[in-house]
């Protein structure tokens, strides 16, 4: 009796993973998580670029050179001349009164952060070619931008979050103001460079924008 071979079954073996499909998946991360760190990078290295140009906290507090001023223009004058001159202390002193605002108001503190954020990942550093995804619907660059802009409306206007930036920033400027009405200028240096760089500290707005425009696309292109 002649016994028959057993069927042979055929095998497949599946093809190892190339190069490329690992490229295309390492491709795929969220570009946004780099353009996020160089962002953060860029703003605290123009900060600390900033905050050392700072004038010496004695001088901003020497009561020695605090005297009433005879008029209106005297006191105008004093104030652009101590603008001039403690421009980075001043600007410390109002940010201190605008956290001290948000601190003592937590709940407008956590919709302000909620609000950033919500800019932040939903649409700055979002990328252009992944679409906002909320509860099974799919949102549009101008219907992401819309429900934002609303959003921001909404929080700034009917909340408290409006009224305790706008009580801390006016606060901040009296104290300015009043410092520098009263503040004696006389016994300060200024020269041509200081009032060339009297908006130094606020250029770490250019370095990061720069960066999240190389990184993002524009918002013109988004709509």
């Amino acid at each position: 009796m002649s016994s028959s071979a057993p069927p042979v079954l055929p095998v497949s073996n599946a093809p190892p993973p190339s190069a490329s499909g690992g490229a295309v998946a390492g491709s795929e991360a969220p570009a946004s998580t780099p353009a996020l760190r160089s962002f953060i990078n860029n703003i605290s290295d123009y900060l600390r670029h900033g905050l050392e140009q700072r004038r010496p906290w004695s001088e901003l507090v020497d009561r020695t050179a605090f005297t009433k001023p005879e008029s209106f223009s005297e006191a105008t004058l004093r104030v652009r001349k101590n603008y001039s001159y403690f421009r980075i202390n001043y600007y410390a002193i109002v940010s201190v009164i605008l956290a001290v605002s948000l601190l003592t108001n937590p709940f407008s503190l956590i919709l302000l952060i909620g609000l950033l954020g919500s800019w932040t990942f939903l649409y700055l550093f979002r990328p252009a070619d992944r679409p906002l995804v909320l509860l099974g619907r799919t949102f549009s660059d101008f219907e992401t931008l819309a429900l934002l802009s609303a959003l921001t409306v909404f929080v700034v206007f009917l909340t408290s979050v409006g009224s305790v930036l706008v009580s801390a920033l006016m606060l901040g400027v009296a104290v300015v103001c009043l410092h520098g009405a009263f503040r004696v200028p006389e016994d300060l240096f200024l020269d041509e460079q200081d009032n060339s760089q009297a908006t130094g500290f606020l250029s770490f707005l250019r370095g990061p924008a720069a960066v999240a425009a190389a990184a993002v696309p524009s918002v013109t292109a988004r709509v």
